[in-house]
């Protein structure tokens, strides 16, 4: 017999795994820096190539917003377009299952 909200629930155990993988990483990082992937990427290129990190720079420049509070605005904005996607797909699904 299948469940009548399996996907919900499979969502829910998928969400409760994801944050409890990310506070038990997070936990056991103890005096950790995160980086950006350019970072690293560079870091690791300067360390096998042996010319110093200083003279790379990326292909495209990236903008770097005036303030801090137009960064955050945009990390929002960002955030409210995905929150409207997620809930656009699941209200989606929904209906589908209400006209089946």
């Amino acid at each position: 017999m299948v469940h009548k909200y399996t996907l919900e629930i499979l969502s829910v155990i998928a969400i409760i795994a994801f944050c409890v993988l990310f506070l038990y990483t997070s936990s056991t990082m103890s005096g950790a820096e995160f980086s950006g992937s350019d970072t690293v990427g560079s870091g690791l290129i300067a360390e096998l190539s042996g010319i110093p990190e200083e003279n790379f720079s990326p292909l495209i420049p990236q903008w770097v917003p005036p303030s801090g509070e137009i960064e955050a605005c945009l990390f929002a904005l960002q955030a409210a377009v995905g929150g409207i996607f997620v809930g656009g797909v699941f209200g989606y699904w929904i209906g589908q299952k209400k006209n089946a």
